[in-house]
């Protein structure tokens, strides 16, 4: 495999030292950049730029020819795991993601396979090595899963929800049924990652889009310990160097010194949770990934680079932190702000590193 050119966020992710702190953007490739609008035309529609590894590798490398990011993420969907368990994904025009199939019983949960990488889910384990290979080491490539919580929603509801009440309604009526279809997502995901890491993913995250809804408790239960049984089950080491796993819960804040404990090396947190605070709470344990909010890109860029600064100074001296946004950057984003946000992050955080980053 080829040597990687800019390698500071793996490094970061293992709390190695580094030049300046490295940034990416969830939702880098994405509708905020008129390139990526453009091949999404050409494809026809979200789902077949997904399963074309050609397409999918020309908008993973967009935002790299923008901007100067330090890794590339995968450019697919979380549902492509339910999608090749049979449940027939489609969008709707303003409505987001629907399955045909929807998951209500424990017969149903049962006769769901656990798809098998290469043969169910080969277009994007093609897309993977296809964006390793253009790549050529310029920076490492993220592979990316749902987590079982997270997946298992849109499989009960059939979709996108704002309450959750068929998936909530299972977890505490029928608490035996969520656990068979949590464990069987958690084996899925952990053959899928696996598949990317075998295909060149360099590092993987697990999005917990919606562990934030659940109470603690039923976090601790049905959300948390379905990812655990994923890290435990992943390749950690790959071309002999460390395959660094970030542990991703949207409104996970209170619940972070549970999440240190998974063996993942690092933590994505949102917006509502400051990072200087997590940083005191979960120690050395792990690297922190984020965290400002995407909103903050509709601002003008002095408003923007005042912000990273602020971000940044809470985080402090030293390694560790990998900096990105709270949730995904939003399509209406101007691309120029994306850029000064970017700029801002590298200019500002040398400080915090090398010699000068000990606190006299």
């Amino acid at each position: 495999m080829t040597a990687l050119k800019n390698d500071r966020f793996l490094r970061a992710l293992l709390k190695q030292p580094v030049d300046v702190t490295p940034v990416w953007m969830m939702r880098q490739a994405g509708r905020y950049l008129p390139e990526y609008r453009a091949s999404r035309s050409k494809a026809g529609d979200f789902m077949s730029l997904c399963m074309n590894p050609e397409l999918a590798c020309e908008v993973t490398l967009q935002p790299l020819e923008r901007y100067p990011l330090d890794a590339a993420i995968l450019f697919s969907d979380i549902l492509t795991v339910p999608d090749a368990m049979g449940l027939g994904l489609y969008f709707e025009t303003g409505e987001g993601p629907r399955f045909k199939k929807v998951v209500s019983s424990m017969a149903d949960i049962e006769a769901l396979p656990i798809p098998d990488p290469e043969k169910d889910l080969g277009y994007v384990m093609d897309a993977v090595r296809t964006i390793r290979r253009e790549l050529n080491g310029r920076v490492p490539l993220i592979g990316f899963s749902g987590s079982p919580w997270t997946l298992a929603t849109y499989m009960v509801e059939g979709g996108s929800s704002k309450d959750f009440r068929k998936s909530k309604a299972m977890l505490y009526e029928h608490p035996q049924a969520m656990h068979a279809l949590l464990d069987k997502l958690a084996q899925s995901v952990t053959r899928y990652l696996n598949g990317q890491i075998l295909a060149g993913a360099q590092a993987v995250q697990i999005f917990d889009s919606w562990g934030g809804s659940l109470s603690a408790a039923a976090y601790q239960e049905f959300s948390l310990a379905y990812m655990q049984k994923i890290i435990d089950g992943l390749i950690r080491v790959q071309d002999g160097r460390r395959v660094p796993v970030i542990l991703f819960t949207k409104g996970g804040g209170l619940w972070l010194e549970s999440m240190a404990g998974t063996g993942a090396e690092a933590l994505g947190l949102d917006w509502t949770c400051d990072i200087g605070n997590a940083r005191a709470r979960v120690g050395d344990k792990v690297a922190l990934q984020g965290n400002m909010d995407p909103s903050v890109l509709f601002a003008k860029p002095e408003a923007i680079r005042a912000e990273v600064g602020r971000i940044l100074a809470s985080f402090g001296h030293g390694e560790g932190h990998v900096f990105n946004l709270g949730h995904g950057i939003t399509p209406e984003v101007d691309p120029a702000h994306a850029g000064a946000f970017i700029e801002s992050v590298h200019e500002l955080s040398a400080k915090y590193h090398g010699r000068s980053s000990h606190k006299p």
